[in-house]
């Protein structure tokens, strides 16, 4: 069963990945202002030389989700199209315009657990390549088992994600991990 059409397929790290973000948080950082509180780089695209469906994610951080209107307003004059039946409730979730490159945006309360999880998670991958080794194995064994059925893939990645994230907040305890600057 497959829950989009498009075949999930995982590619090599992409050095051009970190500028296609640039180019697009320059552009959310301009229409969204003092809305925005951060944005990041997130998922397997941020973390330097792990493969990854080529995907940008961003996370973008606001004080509250109210009013939508405050952050909706200025992500669709851009293009970007709300998928309102996102059943993730700790996010509000933007796609890319249409005929564009595909891009996610995550859009989470500054501070919450789901905002500093994506953040630690890509953190920690990105200061444990052996770690980031073992994910892209992973991600291209369950995307040539689930290539049609990308709930199945997101299920089947859950089980390692949760035990780096335990290992990543072992780290971020023993350094003091508090996430850097905003990427824009």
């Amino acid at each position: 069963m497959a829950a989009e059409r498009d075949p999930i397929i995982v590619v090599p790290y992409d050095p051009e990945w970190p500028a296609l973000f640039a180019r697009q948080a320059a552009k959310l950082r301009a229409a969204l202002g003092a809305v925005a509180l951060r944005i990041d780089h997130i998922g397997s695209t941020s973390v330097p030389g792990l493969a990854a469906k080529p995907i940008i994610d961003v996370q973008i951080a606001v004080a509250s989700f109210e009013p939508l209107d405050a952050f909706r307003a200025p992500l669709e004059r851009l293009g970007y199209v709300f998928r309102a039946e996102n059943p993730e409730r700790t996010k509000r979730y933007f796609r890319e315009p249409p005929g564009t490159r595909r891009t996610h945006i995550h859009v989470r309360r500054a501070g919450s657990f789901s905002e500093q999880f994506a953040l630690l998670f890509r953190d920690y991958l990105r200061a444990h390549a052996n770690e980031a080794d073992a994910y892209a194995r992973l991600k291209y064994e369950l995307a040539g088992r689930y290539r049609d059925d990308r709930e199945g893939y997101v299920e089947a990645k859950q089980p390692y994600i949760y035990q780096v994230i335990a290992r990543a907040d072992a780290w971020a305890q023993e350094t003091g991990w508090l996430p850097g600057p905003s990427d824009a």
